[in-house]
């Protein structure tokens, strides 16, 4: 098929690679623009936009596409269809249009639970069993269209947001060229149960408040890993937490204070149960395990953690 795609991320490339893989032409490719980034803060390219490159294909970065002279370019690419997957620009009616076979979505949830920007790291947060893809024919909602395809991954005790991305992302590929292969396709409607909502995450979200149940805390730092990273403060050092655990039946304590740091990690009291940190990073340093932490940072236990949170 003669194909336009939209996305800018890894996901997204690596469903663009699997396109090509499969013998689709892509003639143009839209990405999002340039962005600065590094001490350097030098632009870089997406990822979208080196396979691009890489594959020869044009790439077209426009800051909207609700102007004439974007949809001008989009309808001279004369495709049949445009694979979108985490662009992160809104596609009006005007270019949904414009493919015969219209816009597929590659989405990283179970349509229509976790709509939205942040659907990887929300189904973490929530504690849900399971995740997946939904391919969608898109229309003019958010992410509401009817599901072409889908296929369930488990979220797994130790998933982080970074390792269940990979496999989402894998599947995505390897789904939407399943996809393509068997338009045109009647999709099935979406229920209108169980419909939620995966706002983007914000920075403040990442701060680990002890009031919270040590379950809770341990899901934080898993979904925010690798971004924007759970950070607390543990006898003056500021810290983003990179590997924790709940402890069953862990011993209770006032929220916010250290029961025990050794080796084995740093425990500190919830609101339920206590959570054990087991990885950690000072600013401007790299991963440590808490083993290393503390062999340069002794703690005692009754160590009062200070409360970042709006307390």
């Amino acid at each position: 098929m003669r194909l336009i795609f939209a996305g800018t991320p890894e996901f997204a490339a690596q469903a663009l690679r699997a396109i090509v893989a499969a013998g689709h032409q892509v003639p143009l490719v839209l990405t999002q623009p340039d962005r600065a980034a590094g001490r350097g803060m030098k632009l870089r390219p997406s990822p979208v936009k080196i396979v691009a490159q890489a594959i020869g294909s044009e790439v077209f970065q426009p800051a909207s596409l609700k102007g004439e002279t974007a949809q001008e370019r989009i309808r001279q690419a004369t495709a049949e269809a445009m694979v979108v997957a985490a662009y992160g620009l809104i596609l009006p009616q005007a270019v949904l249009d414009v493919p015969t076979l219209g816009c597929i979505n590659i989405h990283a949830s179970l349509l229509p639970r976790w709509r939205g920007a942040a659907p990887i790291q929300r189904a973490i947060l929530a504690g849900d069993a399971e995740t997946g893809i939904s391919i969608m024919q898109m229309d003019a909602g958010l992410d509401s269209g009817p599901i072409l395809r889908s296929e369930a991954v488990t979220i797994t005790d130790d998933d982080t947001a970074a390792s269940l991305h990979d496999r989402l992302a894998a599947l995505g590929a390897r789904l939407v060229v399943e996809t393509l292969a068997r338009l045109p396709l009647d999709g099935q409607l979406q229920s209108a149960d169980g419909v939620s909502y995966a706002k983007k995450i914000d920075k403040a979200e990442a701060i680990l408040d002890w009031r919270q149940p040590a379950a809770q805390l341990a899901r934080q730092v898993r979904a925010f890993d690798p971004f924007p990273g759970a950070i607390c403060s543990i006898g003056g050092h500021v810290l983003k937490v990179w590997r924790a655990r709940a402890v069953a039946g862990g011993v209770a304590g006032v929220p916010g204070v250290v029961l025990a740091a050794d080796r084995e990690g740093i425990n500190v009291a919830c609101s339920e149960g206590v959570l054990c940190i087991l990885e950690v990073q000072k600013a401007g340093g790299r991963r440590l395990s808490v083993a290393d932490f503390l062999a340069g940072a002794a703690l005692a236990p009754g160590t009062e953690c200070a409360c970042l949170a709006d307390c």
